[in-house]
């Protein structure tokens, strides 16, 4: 795993604990932007490993639908949690 992983799943870590802290403070709607941080954060975790980046959201979520759910090498339901988290994210 290289160093731009760890990183990257250290920050998918942070950002679920603070999910989980705003959640319980009752703000649901800032949690769930937390939360989809976590499943970006390990997203591009992924694709990094592929020497892969991006700089646009949506080029990393459909990279990763691409590269690791379309191949099967990560269940779908994977790439469709990541979808429907940036939906909440974004509404």
């Amino acid at each position: 795993m290289t160093p731009a992983q760890l990183n990257l799943l250290l920050k998918a870590r942070q950002s679920l604990g603070a999910a989980r802290l705003i959640l319980d403070g009752q703000y649901p709607d800032y949690a769930a932007s937390r939360a989809y941080y976590t499943m970006f954060y390990i997203a591009e975790a992924f694709l990094e490993g592929e020497g892969l980046s991006f700089s646009k959201h949506s080029a990393v979520i459909s990279a990763f639908g691409r590269e690791f759910a379309r191949t099967g090498r990560v269940p779908v339901k994977f790439h469709q949690f990541l979808i429907r988290s940036q939906e909440l994210r974004n509404a």
